[in-house]
């Protein structure tokens, strides 16, 4: 296991990217194209609750009484505000986000929470109520943590994984009988078996653990769910093989992947705006969209800035690389918050082109744009190296 602040030089895979290509190669390539990140608050709330948690596991005690308790409640909360003024910092700075939700802090408090009694309960304490746990029970609690924010490295250097934790689990005389990989989940717990992608990333830690050593003992894989607190094990043969198979197709390359459009590939990739492929999908009708929340590629009829509402005429995908015709199809719409300085920013510069409306509520023919919202420019990207402009009507 490599330090998490090394890195090896030139492509490496990772399971996330891996599951981003086995969604839609076209999805893949793009999220590779330093294009403008979005920041979503799920992601932050995972983030903050992951990042406390590492710290929790690394504290030193030293300095405090072996026999104090109610200590971890208090401290864990202090940690998370400190980490949740953090991603709030990181969310407010990316060119691309909706509105923070303070409110979410409890979500995020009881996340954690979550998380620290599972991994108490791992640790054979007698008690699993946090208020009850000593500096001694936490000292013991983290000798069992083998590692919190691991980096995993194959040995080429072409796969990487960074793990959440490393669990030592002991029998009943405190000799090692196994390892424990936990991948702390924020979402939702499955009703059955793990997501296909959930139980490939697993299998990638685990499997990623056992590359290089001749001897370790049984590993097995978790997926822990703070919601709930439940844990869902990971089952299936060695993944490395189809990785290293992934990691020759996801090579750099200027010339974009194959799409792949798809309901769900599609309704949640953060790259629609620069994919041709989808609008295309969508205009043919082989995605749906016609849901209460759409996204749209569309041009400005007509907008009263004063007023912030307006009508655009929606846009007609000719081809895959980009070029719209216009169609007989008028929205009206409302827009302000967030969406609306994105749209006086574009017209105050001069832009006239198409645009690409993310997230937009439909209400009988208006779509209603605000801070879940974003509208950008229509700028399908073609290669690696530029923009098409092949867009006009």
């Amino acid at each position: 296991m490599r330090s998490m602040h090394e890195k090896s030089p030139g492509h490496q895979l990772s399971p996330s990217s891996w599951n981003r290509y086995e969604q839609c190669p076209r999805k893949y390539w793009l999220s590779r194209q330093k294009l403008p990140k979005k920041a979503s608050m799920p992601a932050s709330l995972g983030n903050a609750v992951h990042n406390s948690l590492e710290d929790i596991c690394n504290l030193d005690l030293n300095d405090r009484a072996q026999d104090e308790s109610g200590w971890l409640p208090v401290t864990s909360k202090e940690i998370l505000d400190r980490q949740w003024s953090i991603e709030k910092e990181a969310f407010l700075s990316s060119p691309r986000h909706p509105s923070w939700k303070d409110e979410l802090i409890s979500k995020a408090y009881q996340g954690l929470l979550g998380a620290l009694k599972m991994l108490v309960g791992k640790s054979d304490l007698p008690n699993r109520e946090l208020s009850d746990i000593t500096v001694w029970q936490w000292k013991h609690v983290q000798s069992r943590v083998l590692a919190s924010e691991g980096t995993l490295e194959s040995d080429c250097g072409r796969l990487m994984g960074r793990l959440d934790l490393l669990i030592d689990d002991v029998d009943d005389k405190g000799r090692t009988k196994g390892w424990i990989v936990a991948d702390l989940k924020t979402g939702r717990p499955p009703t059955g078996d793990l997501d296909p992608k959930v139980n490939r990333q697993l299998l990638f830690y685990r499997d990623l653990l056992k590359m290089g050593r001749s001897e370790h003992p049984d590993i097995r894989a978790e997926g822990w769910y703070s919601s709930d607190q439940t844990t869902h094990e990971a089952t299936g043969p060695n993944v490395i093989d189809d990785a290293l198979v992934a990691w020759e197709a996801t090579k750099p390359s200027q010339i974009p992947l194959e799409g792949r459009p798809g309901d769900f590939a599609c309704r949640f990739c953060d790259w629609k705006a620069w994919c041709p492929i989808w609008w295309k999908a969508t205009t043919d009708g082989t995605l749906n969209n016609n849901g209460t929340f759409r996204d749209e590629v569309v041009r400005i009829i007509s907008y009263d800035e004063t007023g912030g509402a307006g009508l655009l005429e929606r846009s007609v995908a000719v081809d895959e690389i980009g070029t719209l015709a216009p169609s007989s199809e008028r929205l009206g719409f409302i827009v302000r918050d967030r969406a609306k300085l994105q749209l006086d920013s574009l017209i105050e510069e001069g832009y006239d082109g198409a645009v690409f409306i993310g997230g937009a509520r439909m209400t009988t023919k208006v779509l209603n744009l605000g801070d879940w919202s974003e509208i950008l420019k229509w700028r399908p990207l073609l290669e690696g190296t530029g923009i098409n402009q092949r867009n006009s009507t």
